[in-house]
């Protein structure tokens, strides 16, 4: 990194704490601190619903998905217009009537105190260690990368946060995140062209689209019912309605965005437009990561993107074997290359389809160099991460961008990270205070004890997220790890709320009992493989309903 990254990289930071700490000092009041003081426009809302979702493993995680398997990772998002249309019509008027502070708040009126706390004390597990990953996943690949101390990074970022969190509660959240928004829209569109400015000159947006789908990165759609098939279109509308319907209709750091609206109205458009723009903007997203596979055909690639795998294995006594798979892939490379120009060539028309699977068996061949760098890199250390999605588009940015547009994506990649970290902390200190402190207190306090238990509350949450994140290990691909946590609790959790709203003939009782069985069941679903994860969000809120129905059945009958 030069001079005017460090630049770039560190002013836009500061200028989004700073901002988020002048623009919302001096909260008199919980109502403030919380909700806001309910002065949320509707785009305002959209935005900070988009910016708590979109974190910084959206950014690192999803190119290096497009990169590896394509596109069809958006139909993991086809449910989530149908949820908006449903929190809109359904939970949104009902969280104002009651004028609550959270959705569990919602569940004791319905219930009582015991499903209230209960589903509280879900949400705190989930999310606290979805806060952690925030705040880990960007941390872990620019220490990789750049060689910054990763724990280091795991506090600063952690600091940042927590600045403006505290000082300004949900309003400070809501008015960085825009800013967050436009550094996030602006990087990730200046990388797209900077890409499509490097491929060759023959080669169009046109010709780059014909060679990602000669390689299989353009299949969109997938309609087969494979279970064994994580993303399909299937999976994708039902699976992925009941997750978005969780995350966004029952997940506190999302309900406590749009509980800030103004109205019922400023709410609504507010989920409306984060419907409207959120598929085509994870199209985008993995569109950046297709073309960076597409540059890829005409640049030569590291066997393994992550740097510290790549000169472990270099370091140890399989050097000369991982070499030797450099030079096979090399060579495979200027092979493709020259099946790329006879595919692109006008003049070969006819022959597109031999040229086609030319393209194909010399994808698998790449891969299967991979796959025996990734063994080579266990042999050497299995204390070393082989899966390398995460790191391809920091690999791209690093060795590729020019001086200057690398501090604007790294700021990108924070600012995602703290956006979603300042979202979950100023979520988990509403809940800790309202769902449980509060609740549970047996003496009285006024506005400005609960104000500062709530600012103490944001400050433990922000320890305990740093905390996570330093102790935390790479999964296989960061944005999927995100997606099995909430999967493990976003089915059971909705399926309580929507009995609170659609089933009065159930009581308490029984949902509580109903949902510490279906936990349980769930967990251990998930740790045997059952199914693919986002079929455990349908799986978990059926199970509820039918165990709380059972129960509630054999109770009366008693």
């Amino acid at each position: 990194m030069e001079l005017i990254d460090w630049i770039v990289l560190i002013g836009t930071l500061v200028f989004i704490v700073s901002y988020g700490v002048w623009k919302t000092r001096g909260s008199r009041n919980v109502q403030d601190f919380l909700k806001g003081g309910n002065t949320s426009n509707w785009w305002t809302i959209g935005l900070s619903v988009m910016a708590t979702q979109a974190s910084a493993i959206t950014f690192l995680s999803t190119p290096g998905q497009a990169f590896h398997d394509g596109m069809g990772f958006v139909q993991f998002y086809f449910g989530l217009p149908i949820a908006m249309v449903v929190i809109c019509m359904v939970f949104i008027p009902i969280y104002h009537r009651l004028n609550v502070y959270t959705a569990y708040e919602f569940l004791e009126n319905r219930f009582d105190l015991k499903t209230r706390s209960l589903t509280a004390i879900l949400f705190l597990i989930q999310r606290g260690l979805a806060a952690g990953i925030t705040i880990f996943a960007p941390a872990i690949i620019l220490s990789a990368v750049l060689g910054w101390n990763l724990i280091y990074l795991n506090i600063i970022i952690g600091i940042l946060v927590i600045i403006y969190t505290v000082s300004g509660g949900t309003n400070a959240v809501s008015v960085t995140q825009k800013q967050q928004m436009g550094v996030i829209f602006a990087g990730m569109f200046a990388a797209f062209f900077i890409i499509l400015s490097y491929l060759p000159e023959n080669i169009t947006f046109s010709n780059a689209l014909d060679i990602a789908g000669a390689s299989g990165k353009m299949d969109i759609i997938d309609f087969s019912f494979n279970l064994d098939n994580r993303y399909t279109f299937w999976s994708g509308i039902i699976g992925g309605t009941f997750l978005a319907l969780s995350y966004f209709g029952t997940d506190q750091s999302q309900v406590q965005r749009y509980l800030s609206g103004k109205s019922i109205k400023q709410s609504q458009m507010g989920l409306i437009m984060n419907g409207i723009l959120k598929v085509p903007m994870q199209f985008f997203i993995l569109l950046v990561g297709v073309m960076v596979f597409v540059f890829y055909q005409f640049n030569a690639s590291p066997l393994n993107f992550n740097p510290v795998a790549t000169s472990t294995v270099l370091n140890s006594d399989y050097a000369e074997e991982y070499k030797s798979l450099e030079a096979k892939q090399q060579a495979n490379f200027e092979s493709k290359q020259q099946a790329i120009y006879n595919f692109t060539n006008k003049e070969n028309n006819s022959d597109k389809t031999i040229y086609q699977e030319s393209i194909v068996s010399l994808d698998a061949q790449d891969q299967s160099y991979r796959e025996e760098a990734k063994e080579l890199i266990s042999k050497a250390s299995n204390l070393v991460e082989t899966n390398d999605k995460d790191y391809v588009f920091i690999h791209f940015i690093l060795n590729n961008l020019p001086r200057g547009l690398i501090g604007l994506l790294l700021a990108v990649i924070l600012s995602a990270a703290m956006s979603s970290t300042a979202s979950e902390l100023n979520a988990l200190a509403t809940t800790t205070t309202m769902d449980l402190y509060k609740r549970n207190k047996s003496s009285g306090g006024n506005e400005n004890h609960f104000l500062k238990a709530s600012k103490w509350f944001t400050l433990l949450w922000g320890i305990i997220a740093i905390s996570i994140a330093c102790v935390a290990n790479l999964f296989d691909n960061l944005i999927q790890l995100v997606n099995i946590i909430g999967s493990i609790f976003y089915g059971n959790v909705l399926g309580i709320f929507l009995l609170a709203f659609f089933i009065k003939y159930v009581k308490g009782n029984a949902v509580f009992i109903a949902a510490l069985i279906t936990q349980a069941i769930v967990i251990y679903g998930w740790w045997f493989d059952w199914m693919p994860y986002l079929w455990l969000n349908l799986f978990g809120c059926v199970v509820v309903i039918a165990l709380a129905l059972i129960i509630q059945l054999v109770s009366k009958k008693q």
